[in-house]
């Protein structure tokens, strides 16, 4: 990290991996501003990036809302300074098989995760390119490879590879690397709440899982965030367009 201070936006960052982000990121002396759907939500990360030290300010903001997500990454830019990392974290599952699958779950899924993602980076990547030093890391999946039940967070998940890689040539030229983070099963609420949907106690869910992968455990939310932290700091301005699979092995 340069002596300049840097200010991060996490979405999502109210919990699970989004929480440890934003926990990560002020760790490594950034500005963080902590945004997800609920506010209040967010206060007790911010809290706990205070209490280290750190600067963090709780945003509320529907992120697949064109007015809303410019009114957040405005009140960033005066909280804070202009924001030059952007983490799109923030996600909703509607997990049924596509017969039972309905309209809105299917839209509710895109609206989060695609377009979500889309008016965030655009809303931002103006500070970015006036700054001439960006970082976008958005958050996919090993679900985008295909995964039983999740047409619709397969798709979007999948729908944020190619937005990557698209970015990442549009805003190269300007300073600006756009990478994707693919986690495989992260102990999360999310995880916990999918064990519940197909009525498997968690510990047995996990332990199946963990006993498919090969470093024979399942991810935490700090894994993802400290593969996030190398994406958005200054080492890896020659990494852009990737998209790095942090699940314990080669596979989903």
């Amino acid at each position: 990290m340069s002596t300049e201070t840097r200010t991060a936006v996490v979405t999502g960052a109210a919990r699970g991996i989004g929480a440890a982000v934003a926990l990560r990121l002020a760790a490594d002396g950034y500005q963080v501003a902590v945004a997800d759907l609920d506010e209040a939500a967010c206060e007790p990360v911010v809290t706990r990036i205070r209490g280290d030290g750190g600067t963090a300010v709780a945003v509320g903001v529907d992120v697949g809302d064109e007015a809303a997500v410019h009114r957040a990454v405005e009140r960033v830019a005066t909280a804070l300074g202009d924001p030059t990392v952007l983490v799109n974290n923030a996600g909703v599952t509607r997990d049924n098989l596509l017969f039972r699958m309905t309209t809105d779950d299917w839209d509710a899924v895109m609206t989060v995760h695609l377009r979500g993602s889309f008016l965030m980076s655009r809303a931002i990547q103006r500070h970015m390119v006036d700054a001439g030093w960006g970082r976008i890391v958005n958050l996919s999946s090993t679900s985008a490879l295909g995964n039983r039940g999740q047409a619709n967070y397969a798709a979007a998940k999948a729908g944020l590879q190619g937005f990557t890689k698209t970015l990442a040539i549009e805003l190269g030229r300007f300073g600006v690397t756009v990478n994707a983070v693919a986690p495989g099963f992260i102990e999360t609420e999310m995880t916990i709440a999918t064990a519940r949907r197909i009525g498997m106690p968690f510990d047995e869910f996990k332990a199946a899982a963990a006993a498919e992968i090969p470093v024979g455990r399942v991810g935490q939310p700090e894994d993802i965030a400290a593969t996030v932290s190398f994406l958005a700091g200054p080492e890896a301005g020659f990494v852009s367009g990737q998209v790095i699979y942090v699940a314990g092995g080669p596979r989903a």
